[in-house]
């Protein structure tokens, strides 16, 4: 019996009108748009860990400035842990009473406070200046958070220009390792905070160091 001509899949290209070809399906763009930060330093491949889906129909500004605000919490992070180790100890700037650092930001002197206020005011104002756009005047929204073309954490910063004649793959190497550290860091900051709030009690003291 008849049952109709037998489908055959074409071989022929899809053709649009006037024999232009049909456009290609565009490449999904890679991981956070290739900035540096998926080495996964266990075991040395690729690690693209986004489980909360944050970079998921995402701008390359907007994965940019993600980036940024990572870098620039994952730097006070840095700071904030190699403080914890030092400062409960050594603070020649002001006659502090030792112990707990969560218990001696309290008891700063008021000039202290002016000192570390102004300074974390003009720095936060050199960066914004460096990487954010102006506001728009009548909306008072600027059109992107971040300006075109920047990219996240180079403030120009490098005093002892350690990214002086490197290579575009050694300078990519020093930013995985910075954000590799800026990560532990914030992670290490955050467990000192916790431990002494509820220790009240140095990290040395805690761990049997209480010279520490």
């Amino acid at each position: 019996s008849f049952h109709g001509v037998a489908s055959v899949p074409s071989r022929v290209q899809p053709t649009m009108l006037f024999g232009a070809k049909a456009s290609a399906p565009k490449k999904a763009p890679a991981f956070a748009y290739g900035l540096p930060g998926n080495f996964n330093a266990l075991g040395g491949s690729e690690l693209n860990w986004d489980p909360a889906g944050f970079l998921e129909g995402k701008s390359e500004l907007e994965v940019n400035r993600y980036r940024e605000a990572e870098l620039t919490h994952g730097r006070v992070g840095m700071l904030a842990s190699l403080g914890f180790l030092v400062q409960e100890k050594f603070h020649p700037l002001f006659s502090g009473d030792g112990g707990p650092a969560i218990d001696q930001i309290p008891q700063l002197p008021v000039w202290l406070w002016v000192v570390m206020g102004g300074g974390i005011a003009a720095a936060e104002a050199a960066r914004i200046n460096i990487a954010f756009r102006e506001l728009d005047g009548e909306k008072l929204k600027a059109e992107t958070a971040l300006r075109p073309g920047y990219t996240p954490g180079d403030l120009g910063f490098d005093p002892l220009g350690f990214s002086k004649d490197l290579s575009a793959d050694e300078f990519k190497l020093m930013q995985e390792k910075e954000l590799a550290h800026a990560r532990l860091a914030m992670i290490a900051a955050a467990g000192f905070l916790a431990q002494e709030a509820v220790t009240h009690a140095t990290w040395g003291t805690v761990y049997g160091l209480p010279d520490f």
